[in-house]
This record gives C-alpha cells, structure tokens and sequence, in this order.
C-alpha cells in the first residue's frame, strides 16, 4: 500500500479534529438548558431521617438551583428584573433579599454622587440598607423613555360652510436619560415606537434629536440643552419625580419650560450647557434677539416607558382612540 494511501485518511481525520476544536470556541455549551421545565428529586441532607425516595417531593430545576448559580444569574439581570424574579417562588425571593444585589444597583444609579456620598446618606436615612435605599430614594430611569403626550386645537379654515372646521393637533417630548449625567430631547409628533429605534448618540441632525445635561437633587431634576442655529437658544427644563408605587420613579412633572438666547461665546459650549445657564433668573437672556419665554403650554407630565413596552404601549394609539370632544 502506497504511502499517500495512508495519509490522507490521517489527514482527513486530523482536519475534523482540527474544525471540532475550532467550533468549541463557537458554540457555548450550555447543560443546564437540558433540564429547564424537568422535574428532579432534591437530595436529603446528609443523616436526615427523611432520607428516603418515598418522602421526596419532585420539584422544578428552578427550586434546587444551588445559592451560588443563583447569585450568579441574579448579579446579571437588570435591577427592574430582580423584583419580578423575586415573585417566582420563595427561594428566590429570600436569595434577591441579598444586599450586594441592591448595593450594586444603587451605586449604578447615583453614581454622579459618588460612592461615599451615598454610603453616608445609606447610614443618615436609609438604616444601612440599600434595599430600602432603592425604593425610597428618588432616582431617573435609564431602561426606557420618559414620554410626555400634548395636544391642543387649531381652528380650520373651509369654504361655501357655515362653521369652520377644527383640527386636534398632538405632539409628544421625548426624553432619555443616562447614568452618566447627559439625556436626549426629542420635540416631534412622531409615534413611541418610531422615535425610540433613532434615541441614540448616533443620530444625524436630520432626525433633530439634541443632547443635554442633567443633575438630580432629591426629587428635582434641573436640565439644559442647546438648540443650535442661526440665533442659538437654551432651554432650561425642570422636573420633579414620582411614582404610582414605591421605587417605580415612572411618573414626571414638567415644572417649567423657558427659553432663553446665548451668546457665540456660551454657544460654543453646548456639551456643558447646564453649567453655563446655573443661578439664571427665569427672564434672562444674553441675546437680545432671543427673549427669555417662559411657556406655559405642553407642560403634560411624563409618562415613563421600559424599552420592553415601546411597540405596545397605549401612548402609540392614534388621537380619536385616546381623546374624545363632546359637544355643548
């Protein structure tokens, strides 16, 4: 027999060797996937008397998930996640209860603070406890849209009628936080579901979605942005949180609303435009063109959306299934 007969089936075999090595590192082996939903036996502690088949009830994989996988798994999940893990079955609401998971997701929310800050408001008003902490202390939200639904009515003009027609104009104002201190500001009659596939850094100036600063005091939140142009123009934004439950923070008051003009020199500063603007009067302005208004109309509260609820939240619905006109 040939040589080049033996070394091709050594060849071929060291080939798919070679591609079966090479998919490991492709494909993550996942085993406990396998027992998902499988009901198992949970092992009786050693010298129990109850150390028999007969007396072990089967459970779910869930139920006896070591305390180490959980944790693992919990120390991953978004911090909204952990209370809606945490009404799956006792187990894991006693294993959320663990004050590393709410340690984290507190220092992730007031990090602008800074760590010792919040150690010493933790001991001052919260007993040491950051679970407390989390639902108790006012805070923006970072995983969704803050969305703020108005409407007012234009009067229509038509010919040959002895009335003239009347039209419901809607708009919304778009915000999206960030834990590091900056938000984007979208002013637009376009549906939830649209504007969020386009609320993002990358954004072009075509789809007119702006970039500003923000700090938060207690249950105030003081923001700025700049609108850029021929005639710059700042507009000053106060807020104040609340929720419909303890912790949610999904609720938003709009304060005030003013707009105010800059000069070319304050312009040029537009990624710390909220420091520029601090300790101004309401009607102050630095451009003469530009008159400080303070509105008083589109002040409708926001109304906080999770990422998860864009496309079906009630606030896409069209105007004549969310508001009605009722004659005199």
């Amino acid at each position: 027999m040939a040589s080049s007969d033996l070394n091709s089936p050594i060849v071929a075999e060291l080939e798919a060797a070679y591609h079966w090595k090479t998919a490991q590192f492709f494909v993550t082996k996942r085993p406990w996937l396998d027992l998902y939903g499988v009901r198992v036996s949970p092992v009786a502690a050693f010298g129990s008397v109850s150390n028999t088949a007969s007396s072990l009830d089967p459970a779910l994989i869930h139920r006896v998930l070591p305390d180490e996988l959980l944790h693992e798994i919990f120390a991953r999940l978004p911090s909204y996640h952990l209370g809606r893990a945490a009404c799956v079955c006792r187990k894991w609401r006693y294993a959320i209860r663990n004050p590393i998971f709410w340690r984290i997701a507190c220092l992730k929310a007031w990090q602008l603070s800074g760590v010792v800050y919040n150690y010493q408001i933790l001991h001052s008003k919260y007993d040491g406890s950051w679970r407390k902490m989390w639902l108790s202390r006012p805070r923006v939200r970072t995983d969704g849209i803050y969305v703020s639904r108005n409407t007012y009515i234009r009067a229509g003009i038509a010919e040959w009628r002895v009335s003239n027609p009347v039209h419901l104009v809607c708009y919304y104002r778009y915000i999206k936080f960030y834990p590091s201190g900056r938000f984007l500001y979208k002013n637009s009659s376009q549906k939830l579901k649209d504007v969020a596939k386009i609320m993002n850094f990358r954004a072009s100036k075509a789809e007119c979605i702006y970039r500003g600063q923000y700090t938060l005091s207690d249950d105030k939140v003081e923001a700025a942005l700049l609108y850029p142009g021929l005639r710059p123009t700042v507009l000053r934004i106060r807020l104040r949180l609340r929720g419909t439950t303890a912790g949610a923070n999904n609720r938003m008051d709009l304060v005030s609303l003013v707009t105010s003009g800059v000069n070319d020199n304050e312009a040029n500063h537009e990624e710390d435009m909220l420091d520029v603007v601090e300790g101004w009067q309401d009607d102050e302005t630095h451009n003469p063109d530009v008159p400080a208004v303070s509105h008083s109309r589109g002040l409708t509260p926001f109304v906080f959306v999770p990422f998860e609820e864009v496309e079906t939240s009630v606030v896409n619905l069209p105007v004549d299934k969310m508001d009605f006109f009722v004659p005199d």
